[in-house]
């Protein structure tokens, strides 16, 4: 081989690059030999081959033409019909002989020449080596028999009057017309070409049998009746038709064998191409056709790709899409490549989704199908992840194909992506929006231990209800007020344009806050500037809002659906001296919130004092001194007067000693995580040890060689353990861990997390979290008891229960719970003070959390829940204890998160501000607060609004609210009975240090319980019983939690309320000259927030 390289001659200077692009004179005197190619398209044939056949638009003007041919042949066959003169008698001559003008012979003449020649030629040009294939085709023989006569009366002048029977040249036509047809859509669809072509050929075979039996019968008649043109087709017609009135009828036997030919060959034919047409309807009602180029320019529409289509998914996106007024014009296109199910078929046949839904059974990766859809015409395109697939990473590679094909087919097209793994998530950067499943579940599911029902915080915010027509109907008070705190959502309006907030410009963010909550009974939850593209959450009182600002706020309606009435400055004081000495409860500010008009009272705005009759403590209280007067909100900020703690250095654990305080900063310190599990996580300040954890140290229930602990109740963990129950360690559990090691969450409130895992995890998960503080894992199972009591289930604060992947996909839908329902059943029977928080995949299963089969109370929120979605909620469950508790999440309840990104493109960056997946600079967090007996004599959210806006500067968004459930004796003496049968020994020694209820913030654990009435008597008159009425109250019988999102200025605070609080961001308050170590520390997470940072 090596040889042959060297005998290769090098080349001679005439095949130099210079001289082959400028030439060589002496290239005629060399051995080269120049080859054309495709020659043998260059031949005549080929020519004419090319022109008649091969070229669309030359063999379409040609089939063009040999139909107008035909067309006209019958044409000057009527006209010699009508311009004959019936002869009399009955003579068989008059059957071949007929009389025919001179002029209209030679056009017949001209005709059978024209047409003769193109059969000949077509023939020719189609000929592959059979010929008699060619004589025997149907449409040659018919030429012959309607041309040759005529050319040979040319040489033979007496058969001019020869009858030819021209009208069969129909069906030349029709032939004509079909290829015409098939050359025209060739470059179309199939689907709509099959479908269009049948119906035409069905059409044009029964206009050719009614016009072959007029003109047959017609001249057969002609030594009969005499019958013209009209009295055949009435004939044919009353006939085919099988009416049959029998007035007109053949008299000759040739006409009347005709006529059953006819009818036989109609018998034969006319089946066939109904059977046919049927079939590519049922399959055109299958694939649904296709979204009109005209609708789709003149009209606005959405797809919607998806794998496949349930019946709750096209549900909650309907009514979610279309809870908007500005959207009931548009139309939504669904793409799927599964065949339509039933019930998704029934629901689309309702007349207020007909006449608006098209459903199209197609693949997005086809060109073809988002033709069909109008892609490039749609005002957006969603496409939704399927969850119920056991393999979660082929579902996200299956998205990620069908995006990357809108984009190439439609690059203009908004995409609203749904992903399920994080990992996969930066092959879509490109989207509009992004909604990561996983990301959001655990953050919430995080967020759920230190803020008790975040999950169904975000969940109430992120849909649209009906206002305050929720749960109105229902006689409790809390499910009449909870319904009609859950309408409250998130808008936004720009500051000058705005009625609410235009009087604060140039004011501090928290005086604008408090103010229009005051005023209004709105909540300013955050603004972004005009030339920033950042949301900050509460930026804090050194923020000055400006005319451009974006004001981003909860209210029950937006300010363009609301009316401002102004009342009588004397009416509106004498209201405002009842709103907090009254004994009535009723709420002062007239809000009254719908979808269409909000009618908002508006409230004296000069700013009171503090020693005011409204914000000063009671005389008894100035008297002893117990508490500080509230300060009023600055109109700009006094940093003197800003009490914020240093969460850097923890400057608030002033309890510690100087030595504890040492230590503590050698053991953990703060920074960006240096590595992340997967590409595009979102860098966050966290707690951080300064060496990674071995990961043999990881590991819970195994001593290794630095330590001999084997189970959780060895290592004596101050504050109480918060477990973690899953499959798999995915990436997605990485989100679970950072929001509850983030910077802003003091070291003493830090919660051991124990990850309970089916299967071991893998190194790149571990060596993720080796870096942070007191994060243990342990390969184990819920089903196992040994599990459970090595884990420390006894010493837990929370138990969160995640749904398996593998348990997601069942053969009956809703059957993909049942496994994770009974488990959880089970933890709740046997460790019944345990917090459980629950993942379920279809949310209607959450009636079945915590299940009693005496319970009279669950079987009437049943009977509400069932008249709230007759209704028309689209929130029917939500008040069902376990989700308005917090104690149970489903993921899909997030769907309308992307679904609502259409109108309000900020929602997603709203939500993940607020779970802590993003960290902007200057942005707040989500935190809580409980209400203490020391706490009472702020009296109402108001006072406590104006309390927290200008001690802290946080902004209260809601409540959480625990209050007494009255149950029958009998009902509670069974579930009594039930949980000291249940309950081991050990559990009961231990009644009193586990005794906290599971809706308490885990950062706020107290010795005694968490009593929760509506008066402070009933308290501490409960608080003097004994150990048994105390895990009579840890078991949840006699309790119900819920959330009051963004409730009135006039509401009462209670004992145990927990108020969630956007507190401001505290790096904002440090001083620029920070110590060296916190440089330090900053400049290395700032590698690798970089590194990981797409």
């Amino acid at each position: 081989m090596v040889d042959l390289e060297s005998e290769v001659p090098p080349l001679p200077p005439r095949y130099r690059f210079r001289d082959l692009l400028l030439g060589d004179q002496g290239w005629q005197n060399d051995d080269r030999v120049q080859v054309e190619f495709y020659m043998n398209e260059n031949t005549f044939k080929e020519r004419l081959k090319l022109f008649f056949i091969k070229n669309q638009r030359s063999s379409l003007r040609i089939r063009l033409f040999n139909f107008s041919l035909k067309l006209l042949s019958c044409l000057l066959y009527i006209i010699r019909v009508l311009l004959e003169n019936p002869s009399q008698g009955n003579e068989w001559s008059h059957i071949f002989w007929v009389n025919r003008s001179l002029p209209l012979w030679g056009l017949q003449v001209l005709v059978a020449l024209i047409s003769l020649f193109e059969t000949i030629l077509l023939g020719y040009l189609s000929y592959k080596g059979n010929i008699w294939e060619q004589i025997l085709r149907i449409p040659f023989i018919l030429e012959i028999i309607n041309a040759v006569p005529f050319i040979i009366s040319i040489f033979w002048p007496s058969l001019r009057n020869l009858f030819v029977p021209v009208f069969l040249n129909c069906w030349l036509a029709k032939h004509a017309l079909e290829n015409m047809i098939n050359d025209l859509h060739r470059a179309i669809q199939r689907t709509q070409s099959a479908m269009f072509n049948q119906v035409l050929i069905l059409i044009s075979t029964l206009l050719c049998l009614i016009f072959t039996c007029i003109c047959g019968i017609q001249h057969l008649e002609r030594i009969g009746k005499k019958l013209n043109l009209f009295d055949s087709l009435y004939f044919c017609i009353v006939t085919f038709s099988t009416v049959g009135f029998g007035d007109v009828t053949p008299e000759t036997w040739s006409s009347k064998l005709f006529v059953v030919a006819m009818i036989c060959v109609a018998l034969v034919v006319l089946p066939i191409q109904f059977e046919q047409l049927a079939y590519l309807w049922m399959e055109r009602q299958k694939s649904g056709g296709n979204y009109s180029r005209h609708r789709a320019q003149t009209e606005k529409h959405v797809v919607l790709c998806v794998s496949s289509l349930k019946i709750d998914l096209l549900m909650d996106f309907l009514n979610e899409f279309y809870a908007h007024p500005r959207l009931q014009d548009y139309y939504v296109v669904i793409l799927c490549p599964t065949e339509m199910d039933v019930q998704v078929r029934r629901v689309l046949q309702i007349p207020m989704w007909s006449q608006r839904v098209i459903y199209l059974q197609g693949s997005a990766l086809k060109d073809q199908d988002l033709l069909r859809a109008k892609m490039d015409d749609a005002e957006a395109c969603f496409i939704l992840s399927s969850r119920c697939e056991v393999d979660r990473t082929s579902s996200d590679h299956q998205t990620i194909l069908r995006a990357w094909a809108v984009k190439d087919f439609a690059p203009n097209c908004p995409l609203y992506v749904q992903i399920l793994k994080p990992e996969n998530k930066f092959h879509i950067k490109f989207a509009d929006h992004v909604v990561c499943e996983e990301e959001f579940k655990y953050a919430m599911l995080a967020l759920n231990c230190v803020c008790p029902a975040t999950s169904t915080l975000i969940t109430l915010l992120v849909h649209t209800s009906r206002g305050h027509r929720e749960g109105q109907q229902s006689p409790e008070q809390w499910q009449k007020t909870y319904g009609r705190c859950s309408g409250n959502e998130v808008y936004h309006i720009t500051l000058e344009e705005s009625t609410f907030f235009a009087e604060y410009e140039g004011k501090s963010f928290t005086y604008a806050s408090f103010h229009a909550h005051k005023k209004f009974g709105v909540c300013l939850i955050g603004v972004r500037r005009e030339d920033n593209k950042n949301i900050l959450l509460n930026p804090g009182p050194r923020y000055i809002m400006n005319a451009s600002d974006i004001c981003f706020y909860i209210n029950i309606t937006k300010e363009e659906n609301s009316a401002f009435k102004n009342q009588d400055q004397q009416k509106k004081s004498k209201i405002s001296r009842s709103f907090y000495h009254g004994p009535s409860r009723l709420p002062v500010h007239s809000i009254i919130a719908s979808m269409g008009t909000v009618a908002i009272d508006l409230q004296d705005t000069s700013c009171r004092s503090a020693s005011g009759p409204t914000l000063s403590l009671p005389a008894e209280a100035i008297k002893e001194v117990r508490r500080p007067s509230i300060a009023p909100v600055l109109e700009v900020a006094d940093t003197s007067s800003i009490q914020t703690c240093d969460l850097l250095s923890d400057q608030s654990e002033d309890e510690t000693t100087a030595d504890e305080h040492v230590s503590s900063n050698l053991e953990y310190a703060k920074g960006y995580p240096p590595y992340s599990p997967y590409i595009g996580s979102s860098p966050t300040f966290c707690h951080l040890l300064h060496e990674k954890v071995p990961f043999c140290c990881l590991r819970l229930d195994k001593s290794c060689q630095h330590n001999y602990y084997e189970d959780a109740k060895a290592y004596g963990f101050k504050n109480k353990l918060i477990i973690v129950a899953a499959e798999t360690a995915g990436n997605g559990l990485y989100n679970f861990i950072v929001p509850l090691r983030a910077y802003y969450r003091p070291k003493k409130e830090l919660n051991p997390i124990v990850l309970l895992l089916d299967n071991p995890p893998d190194m790149h998960f571990l060596d993720a979290i080796c870096w942070f503080p007191m994060v243990y894992y342990m390969v184990g199972s819920i089903d196992n008891l040994d599990d459970l009591l090595r884990c420390g289930v006894t010493f837990a604060a929370n138990m969160v229960v995640v749904d398996k992947e593998s348990t997601m996909s069942a053969e009956e839908d809703y059957m993909a719970d049942a496994k994770t329902i009974v488990n959880v059943q089970t933890l709740f029977r046997l460790f019944s003070s345990l917090s459980i928080i629950t993942e379920l995949t279809h949310p209607a299963n959450m009636r079945f959390m915590q299940f009693r089969a005496k319970d009279c109370y669950s079987f009437a929120l049943s009977k509400l829940e069932k008249k709230e979605r007759e209704r028309g909620s689209n929130l029917a469950f939500m008040f069902r204890l376990p989700f308005a508790a917090g104690r149970v999440f489903s993921i899909s309840m997030l769907d309308t998160l992307l679904y609502q990104s259409f109108v309000k493109d900020y929602m997603i960056s709203v939500t993940r501000l607020l779970l802590g997946l993003d960290t902007t600079p200057g942005s707040g967090f989500l935190c809580s607060m409980k209400i203490t007996e020391e706490d009472l004599w702020i009296r109402t959210y108001a006072r406590l609004y104006q309390k927290l806006c200008s001690s802290s500067g946080d902004i209260p968004i809601g409540i959480y609210r625990t209050e007494s459930q009255k149950l029958t004796t009998s009902e509670s003496q069974i579930s009594i009975s039930v949980e000291e049968w249940e309950d081991t020994k050990d559990c009961k020694e231990q009644g009193h240090q586990r005794g906290n209820h599971r809706n308490s913030t885990s950062s706020d654990q107290s010795d005694h319980p968490l009593l929760r009435r509506k008066s402070m008597q009933w308290a501490r008159r409960l608080s003097r019983k004994g150990p048994k009425h105390s895990d009579e109250m840890n078991d949840h019988q006699g309790t119900l939690s819920y959330i009051l999102i963004n409730p009135s200025p006039d509401t009462r605070l209670e004992l145990n309320d927990v108020v969630y609080l956007i507190r401001p961001d505290p790096l904002a308050y440090l001083p620029n000259n920070e110590p060296s170590h916190k440089n330090s520390i900053r400049a290395t997470g700032q590698e690798s927030r970089e590194e990981t940072q797409l």
